[in-house]
Formats: C-alpha cells, sequence, structure tokens
C-alpha cells in the first residue's frame, strides 16, 4: 500500500476519491474488497488496527468475523 497518511478531511476526500475512480471498477470481489481496505484505511488512519480488531470481535470473541483486505489491482 502506498503512503495514505493525510491530515486534513479535504485530503481524505481527495485520495477516496481518487481511489473509488482509479479502481471501484475493476471487476472482481477481492479488487473491491481492497479498495474498501484503502478507503478504511485513510479513514483510520494510524487507529486501522484497533478499528479492524474492534470490527472481528462479537459475540464469540476477538476473531468472531472476519477483514478481507482484498488483493489489488
Amino acid at each position: 500500500m502506498k503512503d495514505r497518511a493525510v491530515s486534513s478531511d479535504k485530503q481524505k476526500l481527495d485520495v477516496i476519491e481518487n481511489l473509488i475512480t482509479s479502481y471501484g471498477q475493476i471487476d472482481g470481489d477481492h479488487h473491491k474488497l481492497w479498495v474498501i481496505n484503502e478507503i478504511i484505511k485513510v479513514i483510520t488512519g494510524d487507529e486501522y488496527q484497533q478499528w479492524v480488531n474492534v470490527y472481528c470481535d462479537g459475540e464469540d470473541g476477538p476473531n468472531t468475523y472476519g477483514w478481507d483486505t482484498g488483493i489489488a489491482p
């Protein structure tokens, strides 16, 4: 993954728009999952892994759910 560290909301929106425009229509669910994962990285920044951990946590404890990072196109 390229460094997507951005500080302002405008920068985040620009990076997200670029990801969607550049890669959002590439065929294959695995590529679309990659786009979603990259967007989450932009939104969460340094808290990405914490976000994934919370997402995966469920009624059966850690790793109740999985997080698929997809495959870069």
